[in-house]
Order: C-alpha cells, then sequence, then structure tokens
C-alpha cells in the first residue's frame, strides 16, 4: 500500500462529506481548527498470505478550538457522532465504497474507524484545542 496516498485518501474522504473541517493526509504544523488529520501509522507486514495482505492503523486527530469550554466540547461531540452531516464516522463508512468495491478508491481492500479515544485537550505549539484520536485500521495489498 502507498501509505502517504491512504492518508491523503482519509482526509479526503472526510473533507468531502464535512467541507467545514479542515482535512490534512499529514500532521499539520498549525492547524486551523477545526481540522482533522492522519497523523501515526502503524504497520503490520504480511498479514495474510506471505506479502498478500498488510494491515495499517492510522491514529487521526480531530482537533476543536478551546475558545468556549462548552460549545468546543459540543463541536467535538457532533463530529465524534456516530450519524449525521458532520459524523466523521459516516465520511470514513463512506469510504468504504460499495460491496465488492475496493475502498479509499481503489487504495485498499477495506477500512474502519475502531475507536476514538484520548478525548482531551491537546496542545500544538502555544494553542489549545479540545480533540480526540480517532483509530483507523486499513487493510490492503502488501
Amino acid at each position: 500500500m502507498n501509505i502517504s496516498a491512504v492518508r491523503a485518501a482519509i482526509a479526503d474522504a472526510v473533507r468531502d462529506a464535512i467541507p467545514s473541517l479542515n482535512c490534512f493526509g499529514y500532521v499539520p504544523d498549525a492547524p486551523a481548527e477545526p481540522c482533522f488529520y492522519a497523523g501515526e501509522v502503524e504497520i503490520e507486514y504480511d498479514a495474510a498470505m506471505g506479502r498478500g495482505l498488510d494491515e495499517l492503523q492510522i491514529t487521526c486527530r480531530l482537533l476543536v478550538s478551546r475558545g468556549d469550554d462548552r460549545s468546543g466540547q459540543e463541536a467535538l461531540d457532533r463530529y465524534l457522532s456516530g450519524s449525521g452531516p458532520d459524523s466523521v464516522k459516516a465520511a470514513l463508512e463512506a469510504a468504504r465504497g460499495a460491496p465488492g468495491e475496493m475502498a479509499l478508491g481503489g487504495l485498499a481492500h477495506d477500512l474502519h474507524l475502531m475507536a476514538v479515544q484520548g478525548y482531551s485537550l491537546y496542545q500544538v505549539g502555544e494553542v489549545q484545542y479540545f480533540g480526540a484520536e480517532l483509530l483507523v485500521r486499513v487493510v490492503g495489498p502488501g
């Protein structure tokens, strides 16, 4: 799998579904909130059939303004909802493609948002954001 292309496709899928989010396939130096980006990658090579399948676990981050405690957390909750127009989960599920199709426009066999963790304050440079980590599993050709 082309890891950079997979990360960019994840960001594109979220951007296409939720235009109000600034989305990046890399870790930005100075994110403009609200922001979604594909961050760290863990790779499990040779998950099946020798070099047949690799699995990636990509830690994505979702950051929103901390300007007001309550409104910032409500915005984060809206993006983390399992459904609705601002749901990152729904955006990623749409990127899986139709049954029998490859995910992420042909880059992978499948992807799955496995969990959300680290709902907390995040500091990037001098700025604090409310945020969370989204663990995305991607399975594709080795």
